[in-house]
């Protein structure tokens, strides 16, 4: 075993290799060997906590300007750069690798988009999914005219528009996507209890499922959605706290099963996948969370607290990007009052 972060090997069989000779040659008895063996590395595992701390404090907030960023959701592009949207602003920003502030990238409004809200880099096909909605009934307006609800594709490297694809019936709220390993994105709708799909090389979105499960009692529905490495598909819901699990079979959706959170989750968003059937969500109460999905019951634990109603997480190396969206500031300004500034991305060490 060896650590990411020193490059050291812990690895029992190289301890016993190395100082196993030596407590021979000494005439050492078992309880002498295991201490002489246990010391190093009592101090290579403290030297690598030690790192660690190190390393988390080095990491910096990084500033998103102006007074209505609002981030709405953050993904990583395959050399680092994170993109950023909003629904106030709308538009795209981006964060270069090492910049310690965003900066403006796809215009507001650019390619008939409106409030820009769920964001997924998809390197394979360069592009970089948008979800845009009219949520002028809302009270915020957005930059441009466009009305309902569409999925916007983005040329990753150009940022050109190259996709549009609105949103079927009359009661929708694009909110995320994740993208399968055979293209197809998979986009929810927090207005209506239902998964869309968009295959490639198609402009038509199709509802792939709808279940009544992913409807709470009041307020938005499906949030945050990822692809598990069982090759199923995970949601959750952000007023109704719910966290499901749809069944793929060959494309299709089989059953839908509500999983059993090791604790209430509240107001759980954004989700990403960090390996087989683990991933990171961020929790508008305040938290960055990974939950570890294991048969019907899902274990939560939190990575970090005390956030400011963070959105939607992206990892880059050993590190978690955590948006902080302030969002009841912009949909509830008139009783939450203005938000803390600066709107910041935060960053949380999470090894690799």
């Amino acid at each position: 075993m060896t650590d990411a972060v020193l490059g050291i090997d812990v690895s029992k069989n190289t301890f016993d290799a190395s100082l196993g000779a030596g407590c021979q040659q000494n005439g050492l008895n078992d309880m002498q060997k295991a201490r002489w063996l246990s010391a190093p590395l009592a101090i290579a595992v403290t030297f690598i906590a030690l790192d660690r701390q190190l390393a988390a404090e080095e990491l910096k907030a990084i500033e998103v300007p102006g007074d209505r960023a609002f981030t709405e959701s953050i993904t990583a592009g395959p050399d680092g750069t994170l993109y950023l949207s909003s629904p106030a602003s709308g538009g795209i920003a981006r964060i270069k690798p090492g910049a310690s502030k965003a900066e403006a990238w796809i215009a507001p409004g650019a390619f008939e988009s409106r409030s820009t809200f769920g964001v997924f880099a998809d390197a394979k096909s360069n592009t970089l999914w948008v979800c845009s909605n009219d949520v002028s009934s809302r009270g915020v307006a957005g930059p441009g005219s466009a009305t309902s609800s569409h999925l916007k594709g983005f040329d990753l490297a150009t940022g050109d528009g190259k996709i549009s694809a609105q949103f079927p019936g009359k009661t929708n709220l694009c909110n995320d996507m994740t993208v399968a390993s055979d293209g197809t994105v998979y986009v929810t709708n927090s207005l209506t209890p239902q998964i869309l799909q968009l295959k490639p090389g198609t402009t038509a979105l199709e509802v792939w499922v709808e279940n009544q499960q992913f409807q709470p009692p009041s307020g938005a529905g499906l949030d945050g959605i990822a692809i598990g490495g069982d090759g199923n598909i995970y949601v959750n819901t952000f007023n109704g706290g719910g966290f499901f699990r749809v069944e793929v079979k060959g494309g299709m959706p089989g059953a839908v099963t509500k999983l059993e959170t090791s604790r209430p989750l509240k107001l759980p968003d954004g989700l990403r996948q960090v390996s087989g059937e683990s991933f990171f969500m961020a929790e508008g109460s305040g938290s960055l969370d990974r939950v570890t999905v294991d048969g019907d019951k899902v274990t939560v634990e939190t990575l970090k607290d005390g956030l400011k109603e963070p959105t939607s997480v992206a990892k880059i190396g050993g590190t978690a990007w955590v948006a902080e969206g302030q969002l009841s500031h912009l949909f509830g300004a008139k009783d939450n009052g203005p938000p803390h500034l600066p709107f910041e991305i935060v960053p949380v060490a999470i090894g690799n």
